[in-house]
């Protein structure tokens, strides 16, 4: 298995106990969880316990391809961080720093190995930088 590690961040505009809340609620998940504009995530599901199952539907919106992103939580530690386990084995550890008024949000996720790593890490920090826009 791969263990390169790709590390992406945001400086998020808002106090952390709001982007923890946007990040992790389902009815936030929906709005945010995908890269271009051409996909959406129509639903999604999160029990954030250790043990806990997370699930988001992405897809076009033109219908020609979606797929399951599903992971198990291995810790959640509310509002300061969580780490899951997706279903190829791929880890992903996600934190929540208080800034001031600000919040960085910095996640550092195990690569698999049939996509370039920079495809990889532009394609998540797309959807954290969407994340951002849609918390501001």
């Amino acid at each position: 298995m791969n263990t390169t590690k790709i590390t992406i961040q945001v400086l998020v505009l808002a106090d952390k106990g709001k982007v923890w809340d946007y990040y992790t609620k389902p009815e936030h998940i929906t709005q945010w969880n995908f890269a271009v504009d051409t996909w959406h995530c129509p639903t999604a599901s999160n029990d954030m316990r250790a043990g806990g199952k997370y699930m988001a539907r992405m897809e076009a919106k033109d219908g020609s391809f979606g797929f399951d992103f599903e992971a198990t939580y291995n810790e959640v530690v509310n509002g300061e961080k969580f780490t899951y386990t997706m279903t190829d084995k791929r880890v992903v550890n996600t934190t929540f720093k208080a800034l001031g008024d600000k919040t960085e949000i910095t996640i550092t996720f195990d690569a698999e190995s049939e996509n370039p790593v920079e495809m990889q890490q532009q394609g998540w920090q797309s959807i954290l930088d969407n994340f951002k826009k849609y918390v501001a």
